[in-house]
């Protein structure tokens, strides 16, 4: 693949000193926690965005909050760059390691501390997968409310990084809105505790600013979320549309009806033939375009609900509705959305966007989208959270073929510009990493970065946490 994307030159001080660095961190870590064979780094060489690669200097795996901070104080003593890592599911390239850093993994740190049904509050270490959160509540009535794709997977202190969402972020929020607390180690090894159990703290929000931060604030170890009663009951339906356009515009005027579902999931044409062969979900094949509304609540709550839905629905010549008749089949319409991603990696190579957009502009942006990928001569499945605008574009490709791979590229940041130019911005969920930094000039002044990056040097001066992430390489104040 054409390696469009750079990176910082790597700090020659700290590659000179590799063996001595490696020694160093072997007396801060049992031998269990630390990777430092070429071989074995060769997992951490990058995250779901594989088109680039970087083997690190050494993998720290620490088991404890004290072992982060003992890592990170060694690191800021000796200017040595530190990459955080969760499970590696970032999609823009937010956990790709420089060939001069030190990887901390928090894979190791993967225990549920506390449960706190009195105060609807868990404490875990962020190593706990998100979904895992939920397995530990559930036989008690709650559940933690944001649902990554790849929630199977993906990690509490990742989903912090990236301010993760999921399809049902439309009715309870994304993490920045289930998140009560943290513990978290900054870049000299120092430790904080931002938050806590109640439901707001005093003073600035400081959490409000470490959740979406990507790694370069600090390390979050630790995590208070929020647990969420389930609801008496809940009920997708599926809405088939003649096009994309119709399908787009149904959503906006569900939503400005005042109407909140718990979830608005679409779907055009390709991405339904590849979920329905890989997950045989009943999707209809004969659209071209579809919706997976959820609804939650009493019985009456949720006819009353669809009611209006499909009123709705039908004036813009919905060809298909098909209400979930038991809880099996209802999962079974999950399982297709939740497996998008994976099944479309069983036909192809893909690049997944991450643009957002007003709901009043979803049709144009559909349109667009589809005149911008037949210009470039490719396909692209399109499969996102219809309900908040969020965008996900899976643009097809051979990763084999450089050129091709370059034209995916190109398309995507034609996307993602129509996306902020249409009034949205370039990430809803999955960070901007390496993927999207260099297209932060295109949403913002370079006023609006300085004062960004401001901010990011205040926590750490020498810009040592997650380099070459987020800020274009130009910037003024770093990169």
């Amino acid at each position: 693949m054409a390696h469009a994307i750079s990176f910082l030159e790597p700090r020659a001080a700290v590659l000179a000193r590799r063996r001595e660095i490696v020694a160093d961190l072997a007396e801060l870590l049992p031998p269990e926690c630390l990777i430092h064979e070429a071989g074995e780094l060769v997992p951490f060489e990058t995250d779901a965005f594989v088109s680039y690669r970087r083997l690190p200097l050494a993998v720290a795996l620490p088991e404890t909050t004290a072992q982060v901070a003992a890592v990170m104080k060694y690191c800021h003593k000796y200017g040595v760059p530190v990459v955080p890592r969760g499970a590696g599911t970032s999609l823009s390239g937010g956990a790709i390691p420089q060939e001069d850093a030190v990887v901390i993994g928090l894979s190791k740190m993967n225990r549920i501390l506390e449960v706190d049904f009195a105060n609807r509050a868990a404490t875990v270490q962020a190593g706990v997968t998100n979904l895992s959160i939920s397995d530990a509540v559930a036989a008690d009535g709650f559940f933690y409310a944001p649902d990554p794709s790849s929630q199977l997977a993906c990690t509490i202190g990742g989903n912090i990084g990236m301010n993760s969402g999921g399809a049902h972020c439309l009715k309870y929020g994304v993490t920045t809105n289930n998140l009560l607390g943290v513990k978290m180690v900054l870049a000299d090894g120092t430790v904080v505790e931002l938050g806590g159990k109640a439901l707001d703290a005093p003073g600035y929000d400081l959490l409000g600013l470490v959740c979406g931060s990507e790694g370069q604030l600090g390390i979050v170890t630790e995590a208070t979320v929020r647990l969420i009663a389930r609801p008496e009951g809940a009920r997708p339906v599926l809405f088939g549309f003649e096009r994309s356009e119709e399908a787009g515009t149904c959503v906006a005027d569900i939503i400005a009806a005042g109407i909140i579902p718990v979830a608005i999931e679409f779907m055009d044409k390709p991405a339904i033939e590849i979920c329905e062969a890989f997950a045989h979900a009943g999707y209809p094949l004969d659209v071209g375009a579809l919706l997976i509304v959820e609804v939650e609540g009493s019985e009456a709550e949720m006819d009353a609900m669809l009611k209006s839905i499909v009123e709705i629905a039908r004036r813009h010549a919905v060809k298909t509705v098909r209400e979930c008749q038991s809880a099996t089949e209802a999962a079974q319409i999950w399982k297709g959305r939740k497996s998008a991603f994976g099944a479309t990696g069983r036909i192809a190579d893909y690049i997944c966007m991450d643009g957002t957009v007003p709901l009043s502009q979803l049709s144009h942006v559909l349109k667009k989208t589809s005149e911008i990928i037949d210009s470039y001569g490719l396909r692209v499945a399109n499969v996102f959270h219809a309900g908040d605008g969020n965008m996900h574009p899976l643009i097809l490709f051979n990763a084999n073929d450089p050129e091709d791979a370059a034209r995916a590229e190109a398309a995507g940041n034609d996307i993602l510009k129509l996306c902020v130019d249409a009034g949205g911005c370039l990430t809803g969920e999955h960070g901007v990493g390496i993927e999207k930094r260099d297209l932060m000039r295109h949403q913002y002044s370079q006023a609006d970065l300085d004062q960004q990056m401001a901010i990011r040097a205040a926590f750490d001066p020498q810009w040592l946490l997650n380099p070459s992430k987020v800020f274009p390489l130009d910037g003024r104040s770093g990169g």
